[in-house]
């Protein structure tokens, strides 16, 4: 045998060595789907940029610890997608990640698209965890792969509306809502709320969530010399409302739930932020133990800090993946069980869950826009 026939030879043992061992390495690592929905187009496209944000840093997180799901080393992928807050998009965005086989959805944002969404995966087995759906409808449907990490609007209904007659001593209050899922059923709750605390809904009224002329509607609660409104929707309506309020000469305190205290509110609403109130969802990221850490995280990897709900998004997408790690399983009928019993310390505090699926010890924060920022008034906690 000449030497080019041995070089040849040892040229090929070496490859097939190599061979092998990239096939063991490969065989170590196993990639596990997370899958992410919300609005990543469209005018609350910084609430879903946010949320998905919170999801990366999770998974980015993991996928350094190495974490070892049986006899492997699991690799997390985010599987995103962009619901552009419509139930009908919601839908079809939902059964594409059960074709894509993901292990568990972080989302949706909405409740108008969290709702539908959560019959199909509900019906394929695969958890859902919402960061932000708050309408009561979506635990309520008997589904047990479905969970938040917030409180739903039937305790913040609750908060808002005894706040209103009992805190405020609002008179006489105008209720409006943009007609969503989250919308209507919120002001559904905090016009009972404010009805059981011996308040006046005086005028109640709604809009849709495309909508930013609302003169009609608050002239006619200005005609009703109303001292208070509410209005359910997401702050890129609360703002041309505050605007609009101030133009029309309706001095009435005016508040918002679910994502004003943020940086974009000010900046869209000018002037006329100042005063107003807003609930929202958990405590105050600076109340956070780990608030403040998990907001530089964002501003090194994004250039822009917590909008709402990427907290809560990190806690869900560790909450899944701890589970996982804990049953030593992927496969969503295997953790799920250990997701429903276990909890996890996050960002925003103990994400554990009741038997519908609901976090355990919600908190809500109502805050003041005073003197160019926001001032936390108050943290409710059953």
């Amino acid at each position: 045998m000449n030497k080019n026939n041995l070089r040849v030879k040892a040229l090929v043992a070496v490859m097939t060595s190599l061979a092998s061992v990239g096939s063991a390495f490969a065989a170590e690592t196993q990639v596990v789907k997370i899958g992410f929905a919300g609005p990543l187009t469209g005018p609350s496209s910084h609430q879903g940029l946010d949320v998905e944000h919170g999801v990366s840093i999770a998974i980015e997180e993991a996928n350094q610890q190495q974490l070892k799901i049986g006899d492997k080393v699991a690799e997390f992928k985010l599987v995103s997608q962009d619901d552009v807050a419509d139930p009908r998009t919601g839908t079809a965005v939902a059964q594409r990640l059960v074709d894509a086989k993901v292990a568990v959805v972080i989302g949706h944002y909405n409740s108008g698209t969290s709702i539908p969404a959560s019959k199909i995966y509900g019906d394929a087995g695969i958890p859902q965890i919402s960061p932000s759906a708050t309408n009561p409808a979506l635990t309520r449907q008997g589904i047990k792969s479905v969970f938040r990490v917030v409180n739903d609007d039937a305790t913040l209904g609750r908060y808002a509306g005894n706040y209103l007659v009992n805190k405020l001593e609002a008179k006489r209050i105008a209720i409006f809502d943009d007609r969503t899922a989250y919308g209507q059923g919120l002001a559904d709750e905090v016009a009972k709320a404010v009805k059981a605390a011996g308040g006046d809904v005086t005028v109640r009224e709604y809009t849709n969530d495309k909508s930013t002329d609302f003169n009609a509607i608050l002239t006619t609660a200005k005609a009703q010399r109303v001292d208070t409104v509410f209005f359910a929707a997401l702050d890129y309506q609360a703002a041309p409302m505050a605007k609009q309020m101030k133009n029309l000469g309706l001095k009435a305190r005016f508040m918002n739930i679910g994502n004003l205290p943020n940086d974009d509110f000010k900046k869209m609403a000018g002037s006329a932020a100042e005063g107003v109130y807003a609930w929202n969802y958990g405590t105050p990221l600076q109340d956070m133990p780990k608030g403040a850490a998990f907001e530089q995280k964002l501003k090194d990897k994004f250039g822009t800090g917590v909008v709402q709900s990427s907290p809560a998004a990190y806690d869900a997408t560790w909450a899944a993946i701890t589970a996982m790690v804990k049953a030593q399983s992927v496969e969503p009928a295997v953790y799920l069980p250990v997701l429903k019993s276990s909890s996890y310390e996050g960002v925003t505090g103990t994400i554990a869950f009741d038997e519908y699926g609901n976090l355990k010890s919600p908190a809500a924060t109502i805050f003041q826009f005073v003197d160019g920022g926001w001032k936390t008034l108050s943290v409710e906690r059953d």
